[in-house]
């Protein structure tokens, strides 16, 4: 894949980086290099590898999926002007 000053200039906009026409022909050449380095990694054969998380081996940190109010309900409304059983009341605003 080869990227154009166009494709430059449109990706630095889009980035909100200002270059000016020396710099997009420099960027160009970097971006072109990037993408090639990228589309060399498609020549390699990971047939038969597993998908990992890390370049060792670990476990992931398991906890029991529990729902629960935190045990703390009472402190976060208790600065609410209105309450009514740990929930916040507010003043209706459709009619």
């Amino acid at each position: 894949m080869s990227v154009d000053i166009a494709t430059v200039k449109r990706v630095a906009h889009l980035a909100r980086i200002r270059v000016t026409e020396e710099e997009a022909a420099a960027l160009q050449g970097e971006l072109n290099a990037i993408l090639g380095f990228v589309e060399q990694l498609n020549e390699v054969d990971v047939a038969g590898v597993e998908p990992m998380t890390s370049v060792i081996p670990m476990a992931v940190k398991r906890r029991e999926d529990v729902v629960d109010d935190g045990g703390i309900a009472a402190d976060i409304v208790r600065n609410a002007p209105l309450t009514d059983e740990n929930y916040f009341l507010v003043p209706k605003v459709v009619e």
